[in-house]
């Protein structure tokens, strides 16, 4: 089996948009959920409501791999599921090293998930010398030392960094200078990469803080926006308020403009 090192996936993916790359893997995981219960065909409304995605824009995301489906019948699951594969380059072995073995990439390192979806776990990498040998998820720990050695004989292209947030930028400089083009980044920094190094970065705290804001506008746009507006219903509350603010307006009247931090 060829190893991410040696393969890349079809000439052909350079002309797909990035953002419908961005959704292949979402039709691919509700394909494969229809290939499990041996469904044959789905139309493209159906597909497009289990990934998530309307209609239309599954069509064109799919014309971009030369598959149009058949009128009146819908799409091969089976084979779309393979060309989808194959388009995200799947089909072959892409070994991976998980940088950080704290609670988190403990975690990731026992996720059942990559192995399936044509990832194999070469190495776990801690810079903790206790944390040497010790097993995790049927693999022993290898100490941060031998980084380049185990990528050099693996063929490792993609790396997984789950270290603390002080550690991250000198990890993923040993992973680009022993060979590493790709990178999973889940510490809390951003990562400075040459060209031709791809960083994907995921930050639970940032979605649950996004989260928040729409949980926000749902109970009333704004902390204290209910109050305010029973106050302004009196027509007492507005000009006391404007005198305070020294009477600046912002964009949405005597709400001032927030000034980026």
């Amino acid at each position: 089996m060829a190893t991410g090192r040696t393969h890349r996936p079809a000439t052909r993916s350079r002309g797909i948009p990035e953002a419908t790359v961005a959704r292949l893997p979402l039709y691919l995981r509700a394909l494969t959920a229809l290939s499990e219960r041996s469904v044959p065909t789905v139309s493209s409304e159906e597909l497009a409501t289990a990934a998530g995605v309307n209609s239309a824009k599954l069509r064109k995301d799919f014309s971009y791999l030369g598959s149009y489906g058949t009128r009146g019948v819908g799409y091969d699951v089976e084979y779309l599921v393979y060309q989808i594969s194959r388009e995200l380059g799947l089909t072959q072995d892409w070994p991976v090293v998980i940088v950080g073995i704290g609670n988190l990439g403990a975690a990731l390192a026992n996720y059942g998930g990559f192995a399936s979806r044509g990832f194999r776990v070469a190495a776990l990498i801690d810079a903790d010398p206790a944390m040497a040998g010790k097993p995790v998820a049927g693999l022993p720990v290898r100490h941060t030392d031998e980084l380049e050695s185990i990528i050099s004989d693996n063929g490792v292209s993609i790396g997984v960094i789950a270290t603390p947030a002080g550690a991250a930028q000198q990890v993923c400089d040993r992973l680009v200078a022993a060979g590493v083009t790709s990178i999973l980044n889940f510490a809390p920094t951003v990562l400075a990469v040459p060209d031709g190094v791809d960083v994907r970065k995921v930050d639970l705290s940032i979605e649950l803080q996004i989260l928040a804001f729409h949980e926000q506008r749902k109970a009333g746009e704004e902390p204290g926006q209910g109050a305010r507006t029973a106050a302004s219903r009196s027509g007492s509350a507005r000009p006391a308020a404007a005198a305070a603010r020294g009477g600046r307006k912002g964009p949405d009247g005597d709400v001032p403009a927030v000034m980026p931090a």
